[in-house]
């Protein structure tokens, strides 16, 4: 059982709602166009999933053989900085869940292009650069996370390609205006991990883990969070104004404003990074409610 719970941990539990909330967006929007399909979406949330589990795989093997997991990190201690689990057990794991990862996608783009080659193809690149994207985070000499290109490759996968992707599996088409709730939802995505590199500046700094965060200051740091967490009501704002039909439900993700308002305030006064921590589940929380509501108000 100890074994098992060594593993829940490792997996990061608590990242997974977020994660799949990029599919519940691009399904949520399918449905309100009345082109849905369970199927699609439960192979979407799988995939997705297990993809999520893999980075934070990768994530644990690659800052720990690069020493950014220490004493001196503020979060919660990963699996094999602690000892848990072995660095073998985890390269072993992550070869795993990359296989597990590539089987689903390639189970979805079957059901979905058995009859379109070029579709089948493309989409098929899309889960080898996810996976490739998932394991290259902090794994490897060239690991992008430790130059500063984190944010942009978490807007890109856990929003544009996630929901974009997602809604083109249902509806066999693209439409320019999904990329506005993709982007909501990247942004979101982009501003929990932002935050998460507040939390541990002082030590990336240390260690060599040039994220976004580190070469742009904590200042500006909290002036870009606050960019990242009120846009996307912007663009929510945007789509449900211009694109669809105007009613009143539609604005319900508005009620998570507040929420947001109050956060960043507490973002900005707080000087500790260490006291940075607990806003990490409550963002990704309100984001798991903002894409929700956004989904919810466009059904009614």
């Amino acid at each position: 059982m100890s074994t098992v719970k060594n593993w829940l941990s490792a997996f990061r539990l608590r990242t997974l709602p977020l994660s799949l909330s990029t599919i519940v967006m691009g399904s949520g929007i399918a449905a309100i166009a009345n082109q849905h399909s369970y199927v699609i979406t439960a192979l979407a949330l799988l995939t997705t999933l297990l993809l999520q589990i893999l980075s934070n795989l990768a994530n644990d093997y690659g800052d720990s053989v690069k020493g950014t997991d220490n004493e001196e990190r503020l979060g919660p201690k990963r699996a094999v900085q602690s000892g848990i689990i072995t660095h073998r057990q985890m390269k072993t794991a992550i070869i795993l869940f990359s296989t597990l990862s590539l089987l689903s996608g390639i189970i979805l783009i079957w059901i979905t292009f058995r009859t379109d080659f070029l579709y089948a193809l493309l989409f098929l690149g899309i889960g080898i650069a996810a996976v490739w994207a998932a394991v290259n985070y902090t794994v490897g000499k060239s690991a992008y996370g430790y130059r500063g290109m984190g944010d942009l490759f978490v807007f890109l996968f856990f929003g544009l390609a996630g929901t974009a992707g997602t809604y083109f599996l249902h509806t066999k088409t693209f439409d320019i205006e999904i990329l506005l709730p993709a982007s909501s939802i990247g942004l979101l995505s982009t501003g929990v991990l932002n935050l998460n590199n507040m939390r541990d500046i002082q030590n990336d700094k240390a260690s060599g883990k040039n994220t976004l965060v580190v070469l742009m200051g904590s200042k500006n740091a909290r002036f870009y969070h606050v960019a990242l967490t009120l846009l996307p009501f912007v663009l929510m704002t945007i789509f449900y104004t211009v694109y669809m039909e105007f009613q009143l439900s539609n604005f319900l993700f508005l009620a998570a404003l507040p929420i947001i308002l109050i956060h960043q305030k507490k973002v900005f006064s707080t000087t500790n990074p260490r006291n940075l921590d607990p806003f990490l589940k409550q963002l990704a929380l309100t984001s798991v409610l903002f894409v929700l509501l956004s989904i919810a108000g466009g059904l009614l």
